[in-house]
Order: C-alpha cells, then sequence, then structure tokens
C-alpha cells in the first residue's frame, strides 16, 4: 500500500463519521434560548393573567405551547432532524411519541370507564344521604 493510498483511505475514513449532524452556532443556541423564554412566558401571562374565562381554555393553550417547545428544544438544543444518525434519531422519537399516546389514552380510556362503571353510588350528592 502506497502513502497515497494509505491518505486518500484517512480521508474516506473521516467522512464516514460525519454523520450528517448538524453543527451549532452560537445564533442557533440563542435563537433557541430566546423561543424557549417566549414560550414560557406566554403560558405563564395565560395563568397569572387570567386570560381566558374557561380554565380548559387556557389549560389547551398551555399543552400547545409546551408542544412547540418541545419541538424547539429537540431542533436547537439536542440538534434532532432527519438527517442526523441516518434517521435513526428521529425514528426513535417517532416510536417513542406512538408509544407515550398509546399509553396516555390506554390510561385515561380505563379511568374513564373505571369512573363510570365501577362506582355509580358515588355520584350522588352525599347532602342528600339519609
Amino acid at each position: 500500500m502506497s502513502a497515497h493510498d494509505h491518505t486518500l483511505h484517512d480521508g474516506a475514513h473521516d467522512d464516514a463519521h460525519d454523520e450528517g449532524a448538524p453543527h451549532s452556532t452560537f445564533k442557533g443556541y440563542m435563537t433557541g434560548f430566546v423561543l424557549s423564554v417566549i414560550l414560557t412566558a406566554i403560558p405563564f401571562w395565560f395563568v397569572m393573567g387570567h386570560t381566558f374565562e374557561k380554565s380548559s381554555t387556557t389549560a389547551m393553550l398551555l399543552l400547545f405551547c409546551a408542544a412547540i417547545q418541545i419541538v424547539v428544544h429537540m431542533v436547537y438544543f439536542l440538534h434532532m432532524n432527519a438527517r442526523s444518525e441516518h434517521g435513526w434519531t428521529m425514528l426513535a422519537l417517532i416510536f417513542t411519541i406512538v408509544l407515550v399516546v398509546i399509553t396516555l389514552s390506554g390510561s385515561l380510556w380505563v379511568m374513564f370507564h373505571l369512573n363510570q362503571n365501577m362506582m355509580p353510588g358515588m355520584m350522588h350528592d352525599p347532602r342528600n344521604l339519609p
């Protein structure tokens, strides 16, 4: 093997380790930080200022801001995208989201039906008991 072949081999080897992961900059971190602060301040203002009459509206907007903030953290701080690690990071994220949705929706479904079917006598007003 000549020195020229060895140099070409080392260059190809170095390129193979660049998995397409994005390299972050100060501007990228600051953008993520500012978005995170804004997405934290908005729900805080909703709750502390009693902006909406119904608490369910406030809760839905709070969950919406939380979901956006999760995406901001994944993109700007965890550097997740479809190209990093040949898409395995995104595939793992999708699998995790599916499992969490199944677990949460199943738990809520079970709790709702337990509340409806197991304790029918507890739904009465306790002041009207003999």
